[in-house]
């Protein structure tokens, strides 16, 4: 492909984008002008709602609320229960067909660990080599003391 072509392919790709892009802008312009409107946010004055009288409403309120999250709980507790249970089975399915996969890759993530640990373990102590080694010598000054 020579220059010339990628030049004509990269125009036209970009006439292409453009076309696009009007016809997205037309499309949302006529359905804003032809009169389709999203409904508006309700909003509701909690002052007036809760507190519009005195406490005994407040009170009756709260309560029409609580039971109302009670009912609906209430109605759908079967079907909460009835789709743990499902996912309990499911769970429990993949385990069991799974079980040797999974054993092989715990003993591999184990042994790559070790290593990992190994390795950070040696590292750790070459460069805390003089700390790590006053620490015992004074470890075992104290010990001869307190032995005489």
């Amino acid at each position: 492909m020579n220059l010339d072509e990628l030049k004509q392919r990269r125009e036209q790709n970009i006439r292409l984008h453009k076309e696009k892009k009007k016809a997205y802008y037309l499309k949302k312009k006529l359905a804003t002008n032809s009169g389709v409107t999203e409904e508006k946010h309700q909003f509701i004055d909690y002052e007036k709602e809760l507190f519009g009288g005195d406490l005994l409403s407040f009170t009756a309120k709260i309560k029409e609320i609580a039971k109302k999250q009670k009912t609906y709980i209430q109605d759908r507790e079967e079907i909460i229960v009835a789709k743990i249970e499902e996912y309990r089975n499911k769970k429990k399915d993949y385990y069991l067909e799974n079980k040797d996969k999974r054993l092989q890759y715990d003993k591999d993530y184990r042994i790559k660990k070790k290593e990992d640990l190994k390795n950070y373990r040696k590292e750790y102590y070459e460069r805390n080599k003089d700390k790590i080694l006053a620490k015992q010598r004074e470890h075992r000054l104290k010990l001869k003391e307190t032995d005489s």
